[in-house]
């Protein structure tokens, strides 16, 4: 696997998720509580878009009228269908033996240290010409 730079962690504030692409893949970028995870942008059950579901707490109960509400956010619902996936671990919550979100591991790096690498960027030259940029390609 190769590593990619997304985005600022500025531009995923807690709570937050940004869909990117990265080498054609749709791939969504999760802030929980300054801790990132990246899911596959499609529900496996018909494809759904999961950037646009709603991010939801766990909600369970031990008899008729009694509940609680946990890990609130840590849920992504498919807007499609309904269908929940554990955004830490891309697990579904009806099926987690056999059904899944591929989930893609999610760092956070100093400018600095990219600057150093392992992160190779293509670079051009760029002239300023009186009142014109000028690209070298």
């Amino acid at each position: 696997m190769s590593k990619h730079v997304v985005a600022p962690v500025s531009e995923i504030p807690p709570g937050s998720k940004k869909l990117v692409t990265v080498r054609g893949r749709p791939i969504v970028i999760f802030n929980l509580d300054g801790v990132f995870y990246g899911l596959f942008n499609r529900c496996p059950h018909q494809g759904g878009s999961l950037c646009d579901g709603v991010q939801a707490g766990l909600v369970q109960s031990t008899e008729p009228g009694k509940y609680t509400y946990s890990r609130k956010g840590e849920f992504i619902r498919c807007p499609w269908h309904g269908w929940e996936f554990d955004i830490r671990t891309g697990q579904s919550w009806c099926e987690p033996a056999r059904i899944k979100v591929r989930s893609y591991p999610v760092e956070v790096a100093h400018g600095d240290e990219l600057v150093q690498g392992p992160y190779v960027a293509e670079t051009v030259k760029v002239a300023i010409e009186d009142d014109y940029v000028v690209v070298d390609v």
